[in-house]
């Protein structure tokens, strides 16, 4: 296990190279889609989970039934060149996650404009273009799997809460399987079957989010456990938001061998936790960054419980641990961006990439 820690001896905040965050002429810029699919995996209007796959209800903590799928909409960036490149060329993919309040347009439209492109947009074009990485898609879901997934308030009593933490069914039974079949991924490649099966072609892809997406990352795709509102689950908050644990997810390391998290909410569930599941689920993770300002007040300490004991746990199924304090950081795209280029070599990067 490699683990290191990174912050700059002079105190000045790290950035994205200057190089990196000029337009690249039209002609080499990536495209920015948004395309909508159907989700058979949702909770609804009467908290239930709604699923077309066998969901053990003990498994999701709650009733488990049969419904219509609703139609989401997520938003996509594919490499120049995608769609005039030959048949089996083929990329590797990041699923990217946005905060509480987001959605599928928020890493986008929050991380500012370049020339009039979206700073991250020109920043993959640019990593692309260099031969840092390879040609990759990049997948921005809206993260709440619920049937009012449109809503963007934060109410830890509503469905629309309750489906950040129930993303994890709709990722692996609905988008991915989505993705994989109707675009040329690795991962679909690799896996041997139309949509692919996940498990051949982990190795191409990749899982992160900031803040509400960064616990995501960790709860759902590591496994950590699920929150309700204790009006409805009962108990006290311990996060003065009125929401606790639930039940374990299952974790998705056989879907994903790098995850990333970018001042993960506060609902984060700790190192021990984590480890454990990444330990007791037989596949390595490859990469895993956590990130966090040091200004972020809000998020500080789940960041660092979720770190504690975690390398511990995890024994050897942990490969690479990357955790970086960022000076001056707040809870902000000043830091997500950053991290979001430093995840992009570290779980792509061709070889002597690194971002350091």
């Amino acid at each position: 296990m490699e683990a290191s820690g990174r912050e700059r001896p002079d105190g000045q905040r790290p950035g994205v190279p200057d190089g990196l965050t000029q337009p690249l002429p039209a002609d080499r810029q990536g495209s920015i889609q948004e395309i909508d699919y159907d989700a058979h995996h949702y909770i609804n209007a009467d908290r239930q989970l709604v699923s077309s796959s066998l969901v053990d209800p003990a498994e999701a903590g709650r009733e488990v039934v049969r419904g219509k799928p609703i139609r989401k909409r997520c938003s996509l960036y594919l490499p120049a060149g995608y769609e005039a490149a030959p048949a089996d060329a083929r990329c590797d993919v990041l699923y990217l996650l946005h905060g509480v309040g987001g959605d599928h347009r928020e890493w986008l439209d929050g991380s500012g404009q370049t020339g009039g492109r979206p700073l991250l947009a020109a920043i993959l074009d640019r990593l692309i273009a260099a031969g840092d990485i390879p040609p990759t898609i990049v997948v921005f879901p809206n993260g709440r799997s619920a049937v009012d997934w449109t809503d963007r308030s934060f109410n830890t009593e509503g469905t629309n809460m309750l489906g950040f933490y129930y993303f994890d069914y709709e990722l692996r039974h609905d988008l991915i399987p989505f993705i994989d079949a109707r675009y040329r991924t690795k991962a679909a490649a690799a896996s041997g079957v139309p949509g692919g099966d996940g498990q051949g072609g982990r190795s191409h892809r990749a899982l992160a989010g900031l803040s509400m997406g960064g616990m995501q990352a960790l709860n759902l795709g590591l496994g950590g456990f699920r929150h309700d509102s204790a009006v409805f689950a009962g108990g006290a908050s311990r996060y003065g938001n009125g929401l606790v644990p639930t039940v374990p997810a299952p974790g998705m390391t056989d879907l994903f061998s790098a995850v990333g998290a970018f001042s993960n909410a506060p609902t984060s569930s700790g190192g021990q936790r984590l480890g454990a599941s990444i330990r007791a689920a037989g596949f390595a993770v490859r990469q895993l960054m956590l990130v966090c300002g040091d200004e972020d007040l809000l998020v500080q300490s789940s960041f660092e419980e979720a770190l504690d004991g975690l390398e511990e746990a995890a024994g050897e199924r942990l490969g690479s641990l990357l955790r970086e304090i960022v000076p001056g950081g707040k809870h902000d795209f000043g830091v997500w961006t950053y991290a979001a280029y430093r995840f992009l070599l570290a779980a792509f990067g061709t070889s002597g990439s690194t971002g350091a």
